[in-house]
């Protein structure tokens, strides 16, 4: 039985789905794994973009807590693979750990895209090399950078590959 990886790299994601992916696309993508990672749930071709460090920001409850605040972690897009073409979806996959950024509806409304899909009510929009360049300058404007703790988690793992 195939196990399915819940969460993966942007590289992982690009081997995995991108086979038809132009190059110009995979190397702005590739540019989103240094802040987010992917995590999907039972759909394999429909993948949430979270940031690598799991941040959790405030919010508010359901009806059930009466006006409390909750901490949860921001989705800051959605993409969808169907036949080898990627897409930009208009709605993330909220849970009770993770929220939609408010700024993905902005992005989705902006894009460009003549070419749309319908699946299971959500809509998403073609991404292309005519695209692709506002869709990752727009994430990275919403997605937080990495802290330096990371950044030397990183790169003291790099240094023991590397030995």
């Amino acid at each position: 039985m195939y196990n399915m990886k819940r969460t993966i790299s942007i590289r992982q994601f690009i081997s995995e789905l991108g086979e038809n992916f132009s190059s110009h696309m995979e190397e702005r993508l590739l540019e989103l794994g240094e802040r987010c990672v992917l995590t999907r749930k039972d759909i394999n071709y429909r993948l949430d973009l979270k940031h690598i460090e799991h941040e959790q920001h405030e919010c508010a409850c359901d009806s059930e807590s009466k006006g409390s605040s909750c901490m949860k972690e921001y989705l800051y897009g959605q993409f969808v693979v169907v036949e080898g073409v990627l897409y930009f979806s208009e709605k993330c996959t909220e849970s009770l750990t993770a929220m939609e950024n408010p700024k993905v509806k902005d992005i989705y409304e902006s894009i460009k895209s003549e070419s749309i899909i319908e699946e299971s009510d959500i809509k998403s929009k073609k991404i292309d090399d005519s695209n692709i360049d506002f869709i990752v300058d727009s994430i990275l404007k919403i997605c937080p950078p990495v802290s330096e703790a990371h950044l030397a988690i990183v790169r003291g793992m790099t240094f023991r590959s590397e030995r």
